[in-house]
């Protein structure tokens, strides 16, 4: 049933789909306190409060857009796309290097691997949905030509380096919120959140480009224009400077574009098994005993 609603808004015009969904983002803030308070409490602490009332309508054409996204035809997709530098990515293409997209909960984050994969062979990390109902939905919309999805497992991340190493393209959410002992804690937006060192480590081994990209979109259900943009890191620093490097350059470019930011996520949670951040490792302290 919900396949079949996504198919049959995937036919309607980008721009009723983006007014439905402003409507639709202001109904799930006033009717839901936690989602308001989450919302309200990180777009405060990262400084970008007067753009609120933006964000929540912003929000919900995230929500609307996916229908347009995931189940309308890829041509009739990647004609609303105009892409900025594209150019960095033939040069990694040139040099014989893989590539690292980095692409924050910005956006529409989604439609960016689509792009990527319209002009090369794209492998994205995944984390199946909690709600089962929602995986085929979104693992049939999300492989697409040239598409691959890679589980965020010990046999996904194998299959990342594996692309690298071919010189292929890999993509990451690198504000996505990992598993126990797949980050550490680093600010971000003078907050500590827990952290992926994957794109860090992949970096290090693999000697890859990375590139930051997030899909910007344009008002009145214009489309979207993808930015591409180099981001170098020193392979030299420890991991934890790696890691806040990364987030540092997340901040900058969610301040390109705040109101867009998918401020409802639960970026400062703490997983499962990990300390809160100034905690004791309850883990090594067993370890001492």
């Amino acid at each position: 049933m919900l396949a079949l609603t996504f198919r049959l808004l995937s036919f309607l015009p980008l721009p009723l789909l983006h007014a439905i969904g402003s409507a639709v983002g202001w109904a799930v803030y006033l009717s839901s306190s936690t989602y308001r308070r989450r919302l309200q409490d990180n777009i405060r602490q990262a400084g970008f409060a007067d753009h609120l009332s933006a964000a929540v309508g912003e929000a919900g054409k995230n929500m609307l857009e996916l229908p347009f996204v995931w189940c309308a035809p890829p041509e009739r997709v990647l004609k609303c796309v105009q892409v900025d530098n594209w150019n960095l990515v033939e040069a990694a293409q040139d040099a014989k290097r893989g590539i690292i997209f980095l692409t924050p909960h910005l956006g529409c984050f989604e439609i960016s691997a689509q792009v990527a994969a319209a002009k090369l062979p794209l492998t994205v990390l995944y984390r199946p949905p909690r709600q089962q109902v929602l995986k085929p939905l979104i693992e049939g919309a999300r492989a697409r030509h040239n598409l691959s999805l890679a589980p965020a497992n010990l046999s996904g991340v194998r299959s990342l380096f594996k692309a690298l190493k071919r010189n292929g393209a890999i993509g990451l959410l690198p504000d996505q919120v990992p598993q126990n002992g797949e980050g550490l804690w680093a600010d971000f937006f003078g907050k500590p959140a827990y952290t992926m060192t994957l794109p860090a480590k992949m970096l290090e081994m693999t000697g890859a480009a990375m590139i930051l990209a997030f899909a910007e979109r344009l008002p009145r259900g214009r489309g979207y224009r993808l930015h591409l943009q180099p981001f170098t890191m020193e392979v030299e620093l420890s991991q934890e400077q790696q890691v806040r490097a990364i987030n540092a350059a997340m901040e900058k470019l969610i301040a390109v574009c705040p109101a867009q930011y998918f401020w409802s996520y639960n970026h400062y949670k703490v997983p499962a098994g990990v300390a809160a951040p100034g905690a004791p490792d309850v883990s090594v302290q067993k370890d001492l005993a």
